[in-house]
């Protein structure tokens, strides 16, 4: 299979992930025979693995490990999940290969999962901290979207700063029965415990606002 990068991409991939603090862990689960991506997913994080020793690769059939994959919730293939240092799941999944603009939320996630500091303003802190229920996060994106990373980011970085939550990406051009199946006619969509919904990228204020909306139904 054809490389995604070039010595010159490659090269500021390296030094993009200078910034990586400790190691983490990517757990790739696929269908060994044969799903939309799956090769293309697991070429594009081998590179990624090859360009900072901090990045951790593990490829795993969904099949031949439904334990591991229950684990983590996947119920998708290719879908795959960030661990930090300790081998902890901080809710970051990404269902669908994390190419084109997306390359920008992974890239953002590999950092901050590593013990990069969020710069994450004190006031949505405190009110990420109340959040005491569980909260799903689904953001919906295409490949070719130049404001999906920016939702994403946001999703993720929600999960990593409270236990409760989990969020994940879904590539809607991967999966077209789950977009039909949550209306999704224009992306960045995002939706809150199967319910409440946002459209665009939004900041983390508007996804506080409608998480804290769902916890008071």
């Amino acid at each position: 299979m054809e490389k995604f990068f070039n010595d010159d991409i490659r090269k500021q991939i390296t030094q993009i992930l200078e910034q990586m603090v400790r190691p983490i862990t990517i757990k790739l689960f696929i269908d060994e025979k044969g799903c939309q991506t799956c090769n293309e997913t697991k070429q594009l994080l081998t590179e990624f693995k090859e360009t900072n020793k901090k990045i951790n690769l593990e490829i795993l059939d969904k099949n031949q490990n439904p334990k591991e994959a229950e684990k983590y919730g996947i119920t998708l293939v290719p879908s795959f999940v960030m661990l930090n240092d300790l081998g902890e799941y901080k809710g970051v999944k990404f269902n669908g290969i994390p190419a084109g603009h997306e390359i920008n939320s992974f890239i953002s996630a590999l950092i901050e999962m590593s013990g990069h500091p969020l710069k994450v303003p004190q006031v949505a802190l405190d009110r990420i901290a109340k959040i005491n229920k569980p909260v799903n996060i689904k953001v919906f994106v295409t490949l070719s979207c130049p404001h999906c990373p920016g939702a994403v980011q946001n999703a993720h970085r929600l999960a990593m700063l409270n236990p409760n939550i989990k969020a994940e990406m879904i590539e809607a051009n991967t999966f077209p029965s789950i977009s039909q199946q949550y209306n999704v006619s224009g992306v960045p969509k995002i939706v809150i415990n199967e319910k409440y919904e946002l459209l665009g990228n939004q900041p983390l204020e508007a996804f506080l606002n409608e998480i804290e909306k769902s916890l008071r139904a």
